[in-house]
C-alpha cells in the first residue's frame, strides 16, 4: 500500500451492477491519473484567469496486459460486453485493484481491444476505467 492512494479522495459510493472485476496485476504497466476540474481562461495580454467547477478529484486507471490467459481476456470482454456488467461504458460496476487493496466504482471510460497471437496468446492493449468513487 502507498502512502496515499486514489481511496483517500474518493467518497463512497454506488454502481449499477453490483459484480466485481478481478483483474490480474498488468505486466506491462498500471496507470492512475489524477486531475482536478479547472477551467483557465486566459486573456490577450497573458494573465489567466482560473475558476474551480468542482472540489472533489477525477481518476482514471489505464491497464496494459501483453499477454493473458484466454480466460482472463475473456472475463474483461465479458466484462465491457455484458449487460449485466459494464455495458460498454453504459453501466458502473466494481473493480477490485490489483495492487492497492481497495474496490473501488468503475465505468470503461474506453471501447476495449482485444489481440489474439499464434499459440492463444492473448493480449488486453489498454483499457481505461473512470474511478467513481469508492466502495
Amino acid at each position: 500500500m502507498a502512502l496515499k492512494e486514489m481511496y483517500d479522495y474518493l467518497s463512497s459510493t454506488t454502481v449499477n451492477n453490483d459484480v466485481t472485476l478481478s483483474t490480474p496485476t498488468p505486466q506491462d504497466m498500471l496507470v492512475e491519473k489524477g486531475t482536478k476540474n479547472v477551467e483557465i481562461h486566459l486573456a490577450d495580454d497573458g494573465s489567466e484567469e482560473r475558476i474551480g467547477l468542482a472540489t472533489g478529484s477525477v481518476f482514471h486507471a489505464t491497464l496494459l496486459w501483453a499477454a493473458l490467459p484466454p480466460a482472463d481476456a475473456g472475463t474483461i470482454i465479458d466484462f465491457y460486453y455484458s449487460t449485466g456488467k459494464g455495458n460498454g461504458r453504459l453501466s458502473s460496476f466494481k473493480w477490485s485493484h490489483p495492487t492497492d487493496g481497495h474496490t473501488y466504482a468503475v465505468r470503461f471510460d474506453c471501447d476495449v481491444e482485444r489481440t489474439i497471437r499464434p499459440a492463444s496468446i492473448h493480449a488486453i492493449s489498454e483499457i481505461r476505467l473512470k474511478i467513481l468513487g469508492n466502495i
